[in-house]
């Protein structure tokens, strides 16, 4: 990982938040899948547009058999990338790899970005896919009673929302998969301290994407901020993957111990000795792949008969 670091740093990419929401988009879809694995093939790839809560989205499909055979269980994957950057280009080789080795299908989404569409508009984008995803997966083939929703940085904060809305619109999730999520409101617990600077992602950075998403003094809604939420009990499983070098790794584990005291069942993996976005580096770093084969072990358990 501290190769990894020092590769980085001697290419001396421009940070995010020194650069227009634009140009941060285009250095991210840039310098994505470099680290990552090569795009894998899959059985089946489909470019569709889904209905989000104010007009149509792009979405990408992933299963790893054909829509002839049996209907494949299915998880609502939301890209990481700090509500501002990210798309599902971005994370193509990622979803790639959950759908082949759970042999779940996996839809990934393109909600709508801030600053052009600020808090909360991602969330309700989430909240109609999913909702759309339950009650009509059988039109793409798939099997909408057993839905997953997960993603990663940015994205496991709105998988973890879309899991508190589905328990209060009584809608079955199966598994929620947060990987390196955000939870809190401000940023301030000791980990964003220890891991400001130098480990991937930095607090300057975290301030920039906030700040495009969200009105500071909104910071508290528990759809941005899930652990703020009034009740964590009767949610869907957990399977919460944290990296131990990341500014995030605090409140992920202070959210993976919530769910548990409020009587959740939470599979919580902390992956030694690396940053950040660590799953998006399976050319260089064993722990992504020992990562992936978590993903896709829980998959299977909560969505394959």
């Amino acid at each position: 990982m501290a190769g990894v670091l020092e590769r980085i740093h001697r290419v001396k990419r421009p940070a995010f938040h020194s650069l227009s929401p634009k140009q941060a988009r285009i250095a991210y879809l840039m310098g994505a899948e470099i680290l990552d694995l090569p795009r894998a093939p899959v059985a089946r790839v489909e470019n569709l547009q889904v209905p989000g809560a104010e007009g149509p989205l792009a979405a990408r499909l992933y299963a790893p058999q054909t829509a002839h055979e049996a209907r494949l269980p299915v998880l609502l994957y939301l890209h990481g990338g700090g509500f501002t950057i990210g798309s599902i280009d971005t994370h193509d080789s990622l979803c790639r790899q959950l759908a082949l080795r759970s042999g779940v299908a996996v839809l990934s989404l393109n909600y709508r970005l801030a600053p052009e569409h600020r808090f909360p508009a991602a969330v309700d984008d989430c909240w109609a896919v999913m909702r759309w995803l339950a009650e009509n997966a059988a039109s793409l083939g798939l099997d909408g009673s057993r839905l997953a929703v997960g993603g990663d940085s940015a994205g496991g904060t709105l998988a973890a929302v879309c899991a508190l809305h589905a328990r209060d619109i009584s809608l079955p999730l199966a598994l929620q998969l947060l990987i390196t999520p955000g939870t809190t409101a401000h940023a301030d617990t000791a980990s964003h301290k220890l891991f400001a600077n130098g480990f991937l992602l930095d607090a300057a950075s975290i301030a920039w994407f906030f700040d495009h998403y969200i009105e500071h003094g909104h910071r508290r809604d528990w759809r941005f901020a899930p652990l703020e939420a009034p009740d964590h009990s009767d949610l869907a499983p957990a399977c919460v993957l944290l990296a131990e070098c990341d500014p995030l790794v605090d409140e992920g584990i202070a959210y993976a111990d919530l769910l548990r005291a409020n009587g959740g069942q939470v599979q919580l993996e902390l992956y030694r000795g690396v940053t950040h976005d660590f799953i998006k580096m399976g050319r260089t770093i064993p722990e992504a792949l020992t990562a992936l084969d978590a993903c896709a072990l829980a998959l299977r358990q909560a969505l394959q008969p």
